[in-house]
């Protein structure tokens, strides 16, 4: 128990990884690589590697991406358990 408690502490102690703290450690942003280096300093894009997104048709669909500070404001009175399962 000693030991995890131990490593807590000393866990703690190291803080924010800063430039002047980590300068031989490179940190990352968890991106992941989307291709290789060359031999020559370039850099060669592999698109299986590359993130595609698949986006559904939402031409016909009524809802707007934002709510209008037109909006009227409402209040909703909390329910009990009672209400809420009647409601089911």
């Amino acid at each position: 128990m000693q030991e995890v408690i131990r490593g807590l502490l000393r866990g703690a102690k190291r803080g924010v990884m800063t430039s002047k703290k980590g300068h031989n450690f490179y940190k990352g942003n968890r991106t992941g690589s989307m291709g290789r280096h060359t031999k020559h300093g370039g850099y060669v894009v592999d698109l299986d590697k590359v993130r595609t997104y698949v986006v559904p048709d939402l031409s016909s669909c009524d809802l707007k991406p934002y709510v209008a500070r037109s909006s009227e404001k409402f209040k909703v009175d909390p329910c009990s358990a009672e209400a809420f399962i009647e409601n089911k």
